[in-house]
C-alpha cells in the first residue's frame, strides 16, 4: 500500500472501479507469487509428459529438514517420495532454498523451480532430465 507524503492511495488502478469492485492488490506476496511460479511450471511439466504425471502429488514446503553438520549447498531444492501402498508418488519444492540461489530476480527463480522439478520427474519416470524437459524456451 502506497501513501505518499499522507495523501491516500494513489490513481484509480488500487481503488474499487466498475472492473474491479474489490480494488486490485498493489503487489503480491513473495509466497503468492512462488507458489503460482511453482504451478506454471507444474503446468509446464504435465503438458510435456502427459499421462505420466497424472498420479503424482505435488506440494511446496519452506524447507527441508536437514542434518546438524549441512552446508548450504547441500539443501535439497526439491524431494522425491516414491509411491508405497495407497499413498501415491510426491514431488515437494522447498521455497527457502530456491529462494536462496536465485540471484537473477525472477527469472533466476523459474529456472531453478523447473530444474527442481524436472530432475525430480526424471528420477521418478527413469528417464533423462533433457528428455522431460529439453528447455525451449515459450
Amino acid at each position: 500500500m502506497r501513501d505518499r507524503r499522507g495523501r491516500g492511495m494513489r490513481g484509480p488502478l488500487a481503488l474499487p472501479g466498475p472492473h474491479s469492485p474489490d480494488g486490485l492488490p498493489l503487489r503480491l506476496d513473495p509466497v503468492t507469487r512462488f507458489d503460482a511460479t511453482v504451478a506454471e511450471m507444474i503446468e509446464r511439466l504435465e503438458a510435456r509428459c502427459g499421462a505420466a504425471l497424472s498420479a503424482v502429488e505435488f506440494g511446496v514446503e519452506e524447507a527441508p529438514w536437514v542434518d546438524d553438520e549441512w552446508r548450504p549447498e547441500q539443501v535439497p531444492t526439491a524431494t522425491l517420495v516414491r509411491a508405497s501402498g495407497s499413498s501415491p508418488a510426491r514431488i515437494v519444492v522447498f521455497r527457502l532454498p530456491i529462494r536462496r540461489r536465485a540471484t537473477g530476480g525472477h527469472g533466476s527463480l523459474r529456472h531453478l523451480v523447473l530444474d527442481a522439478l524436472v530432475e525430480r520427474v526424471a528420477e521418478l519416470l527413469g528417464r533423462d532430465p533433457d528428455e522431460i524437459d529439453p528447455r525451449i524456451e515459450d
